[in-house]
């Protein structure tokens, strides 16, 4: 049985929750209009997973995801307009600009990215862990990733490791039922994922994701276990995305609209708010939460647009850490044409 929020707290994640939705639904708005280039992942549909996980994490906890995500960073507290703004490219982004939709970054909140590559985070994730155990800290670490992203070697790498070192992380597998346009039955010889935790002796657990409150409920539970215990697991969230796989695919060819409508019906915003209103939240309080969130999301765009292009002759700002520069010298009589320096044509492209 899940374990209710107060009345209060209810209404906080409901309105995270929205935010989510409508930043996700401007999102697509804005890549339409070409201000937001590369790929673009929405978590439509995913809200009460991303906002239950979140409120389940203690502030220093340690949070890796995929590439689909806006709503991790928004729940995990970055704010809109740093989210916005780094979709832009832009200068004021959570990542200065330097990695967009699929790499946000929020080290301050314990946000470690945003991964591109399908399954690279599960490696850097239980790397993180591995250095909890080894600097004494007692936080854990919550590392999400897709459905497709179990049949990976680095899944199989990962759990390995970590139930060989008990190592305090909880992997979360977001089940939206499709990697990219291919249902989980059709890819995954064993389509209930969280029984693949026990090939390595690890809990393995199903949660609605749609279910705010079991979420929370289940991942209090499991995050427990990793900082207390050292007790890694896998925690599959049922959900659904309501949109494409991004923004370029419209979701239509490998599922119909009824399979959608169908799931809308089961809608987690609809769900909390049901509850709110059962708990006596009024029509005006929702009706201000909506008028809320709506200005907020225009004030992010404002801002992104706003927000000034990262300086060219900073480029490669960062790519190394600090102190590496002997090491690096020695690499660059073997550069590609004999280049040491790394130059700008401002007439390349014209």
């Amino acid at each position: 049985m899940a374990i209710a929020p107060a009345h209060t707290d209810l209404l906080a994640l409901y309105e995270r929750m929205l935010l989510i939705r409508v930043f996700e639904t401007e999102a697509e708005r804005q890549y339409k209009a070409a201000r937001i280039g590369g790929y673009c992942h929405l978590s439509s549909g995913q809200e009460a997973t991303c906002v239950g996980v979140i409120d389940a994490m203690q502030d220093d906890d340690l949070l890796v995801t995929g590439y689909r995500s806006h709503g991790f960073a928004l729940a995990r507290g970055t704010s809109p307009e740093a989210v916005m703004a780094e979709l832009f490219g832009r200068k004021d982004g959570c990542a200065h600009g330097r990695g967009g939709s699929m790499h946000l970054l929020d080290t301050d909140r314990g946000y470690y990215g945003g991964w591109g590559i399908v399954g690279g985070q599960l490696p850097l994730a239980t790397g993180l862990a591995l250095a909890l155990v080894r600097q004494g800290k007692p936080q854990a670490v919550l590392c999400e990733l897709g459905d497709g992203a179990v049949n990976m070697g680095s899944w199989h790498e990962s759990l390995n490791l970590a139930a060989l070192w008990k190592l305090p992380i909880v992997f979360l597998v977001v089940n939206n039922k499709y990697g990219m346009g291919t249902a989980v039955d059709r890819a995954s010889a064993e389509p209930d994922l969280y029984k693949r935790a026990s090939a390595y002796r690890m809990h393995g657990e199903p949660v609605d994701g749609d279910d705010l409150e079991a979420v929370i409920e289940v991942t209090t539970r499991l995050l427990e276990r990793a900082r207390e215990e050292r007790e890694p697991a896998v925690l599959e969230a049922i959900t659904y995305r309501y949109r494409g796989h991004s923004v370029a695919d419209a979701g239509l060819a490998y599922r119909t609209k009824d399979e959608i409508a169908e799931h809308q019906r089961r809608d987690p915003l609809l769900r909390v708010a049901s509850r709110l209103r059962e708990a006596g939240s009024t029509t005006e309080q929702l009706r201000a939460i909506d008028e809320r969130v709506e200005q907020r999301v225009q004030e992010a765009v404002d801002f992104a647009k706003d927000s000034p292009e990262p300086p060219v002759d900073q480029l490669a700002w960062a790519m190394h850490a600090q102190g590496s520069d002997e090491q690096f010298a020695r690499m660059r009589p073997g550069s590609a044409f004999g280049e040491e320096e790394l130059t700008f044509d401002a007439g390349l492209g014209q």
